[in-house]
């Protein structure tokens, strides 16, 4: 049997740490047999995982879109096509609606929001024939968590935006998804797994028993990269149930 990505290149920006879902994604893909190009803000950190995949590395900031058409170029300049780009740049924004400044609502919206369009059309100016462009948002904008307006907002808008990019490509062949992740253990969030009254109070609101992981995330993002998914347009969530039920209060997670 084939590789399931044999003969396809693949963007993946936000690839900054090991323990990121886009570098988990990365290895993943690359075993099945795609070529890679990574990116991410801080290039000596990408170039170092870009190194141990065979992978080429750029430096791309999602708010640039300079930079953007950039990544896109590479994959052209590199292997002369781009069949598929996932994005997984994100950023940590917290407060409650009363403390949260403008400055963190245009930080996340430019991250979350304008950088997910941005990319979207880049990625999908650079792919002549078909194409799967896959963005991350959280179960954060399905299902209303305390403190994370700016954040669970950005990726509400941007969910949106896949829906209405995946209406305008489809004649194109080039399908538009997201993913969903729930509470996952990776670099950004590493502080909150730090005390077990936050993961325990989550783990009682998943019906799966469990949290998801860096490799649940990894192989949705294949099967959606992959010729395989006759979807466009769609949130794919990635929680074990969790968004059937609710986000923990703060008082449960000991906040």
């Amino acid at each position: 049997m084939s590789p399931r990505l044999a003969n396809k290149v693949v963007v993946v920006l936000g690839v900054s740490d090991e323990r990121s879902m886009a570098a988990t994604t990365a290895r993943r893909l690359k075993e099945e047999g795609a070529s890679l190009i990574l990116a991410g803000r801080q290039i000596s950190r990408v170039d170092a995982i870009a190194k141990s995949l065979g992978a080429i590395a750029v430096e791309c900031d999602i708010t640039n879109e300079t930079q953007l058409s950039a990544l896109a170029g590479a994959a052209i300049s590199h292997y002369g096509q781009l069949d598929a780009a996932i994005n997984f740049a994100g950023i940590d924004v917290s407060a409650p609606i009363a403390d949260t400044t403008e400055a963190m609502l245009k930080q996340a919206s430019d991250v979350h929001f304008v950088g997910a369009a941005l990319f979207i059309k880049q990625m999908a100016t650079a792919m002549s024939n078909g194409g799967s462009i896959v963005t991350t948002s959280s179960q954060a904008s399905v299902i209303p968590p305390p403190g994370l307006g700016a954040y669970g907002g950005s990726k509400a808008g941007a969910d949106q935006l896949v829906r209405i990019a995946a209406v305008e490509y489809g004649p194109r062949n080039i399908r538009v998804n997201s993913l969903a992740p729930g509470f996952t253990a990776t670099a950004m969030t590493a502080g909150y797994f730090q005390d077990a009254t936050i993961e325990n109070a989550f783990l009682k609101e998943i019906p799966l028993g469990r949290l998801p992981t860096s490799n649940d995330i990894a192989n949705a993002a294949l099967w959606l990269l992959s010729d395989e998914a006759f979807i466009t347009g769609q949130l794919i969530d990635i929680s074990g149930g969790q968004t059937l039920r609710r986000i923990p209060t703060p008082e449960e997670m000991g906040f």
